[in-house]
């Protein structure tokens, strides 16, 4: 059974940072391609940073420079250092993986930024 739980996230004021972690269980993480997503009320699900097992990442134009995404794949373990957040990163932030066709998310983690 494959779990994805998070931590982190909270309320910050624009300019502060937060990490996110997401504790990957049931896949052989370290193989696996991961990514972080972010949702606001009433729009879809955006992609925020992607890394695949070998280390390589992706960003989506509005956080790079100050969002970074890793991995622990000895301890299985997706992280998200966001640094100088803005109040438009406020979002419900989800964690993801997939194997063999299917998608796997964590519960969600809320991040508020406030001005």
């Amino acid at each position: 059974q494959v779990r994805l739980v998070q931590s982190g996230g909270g309320m910050v004021q624009a300019g502060e940072s937060l990490r996110l972690s997401c504790v990957a269980s049931g896949i052989n993480f370290k193989i696996h391609p991961m990514g972080w997503y972010r949702q606001t009320p009433g729009k879809e699900r955006q992609l925020v940073a992607t890394i695949t097992s070998d280390g390589s990442t992706n960003y989506t134009d509005s956080v790079k420079g100050r969002f970074t995404i890793s991995r622990d794949n000895v301890r299985n373990i997706l992280f998200l250092q966001m640094n100088n957040l803005k109040p438009e990163d406020t979002a419900d932030y989800y964690c993801t993986t997939r194997r063999q066709g299917t998608s796997f998310w964590g519960q969600g983690t809320p991040v508020t930024v406030s001005s």
